[in-house]
């Protein structure tokens, strides 16, 4: 598989992660030094890795209420062969989210995200699949 091929599955791990809120997933995406930031209150939020994990873990996940999925990659910055950003846009639960993810590749650990800055884009409807 070509690393563009694996930071597409990089990418898919992290969304899935996100909608089932499986930690396990998160783990093997994120870098374990990896830091989250908002600044959606007009103040920077710094939320480290463990922080989010523990927070994910604790609420309850867009397949539990089987929200119909909307993921969406924006845009692909690749800064060199072994770095991206990658700009998405996902719901979870009632909320829209665009996150700017920073990957970066290991050799051991494949794609890791080493950095994510989040905004909460809007407010929706929670939409269940049939």
């Amino acid at each position: 598989m070509s690393r563009t091929d694996l930071l597409f599955t990089a990418i898919s791990t992290y969304l899935d992660a996100i909608y089932s809120c499986d930690v396990d997933k998160l783990d093997a995406v994120f870098h374990p030094s990896s830091t989250l930031f908002d600044a959606d209150n007009g103040e920077i939020f710094v939320d480290p890795i463990a922080s989010f994990r523990a927070d994910v873990a604790s609420r309850p996940s867009p397949a539990s209420f089987n929200q119909k999925r909307y993921d969406e990659i924006i845009t692909i910055d690749w800064l060199s062969p072994l770095s991206a950003m990658v700009k998405l846009r996902l719901r979870s639960r009632t909320s829209i989210f665009v996150d700017h993810l920073n990957f970066a590749w290991d050799e051991k650990r494949g794609w890791q995200i080493v950095a994510k800055i989040w905004h909460l884009e809007g407010e929706c409807e929670l939409e269940t699949m049939a």
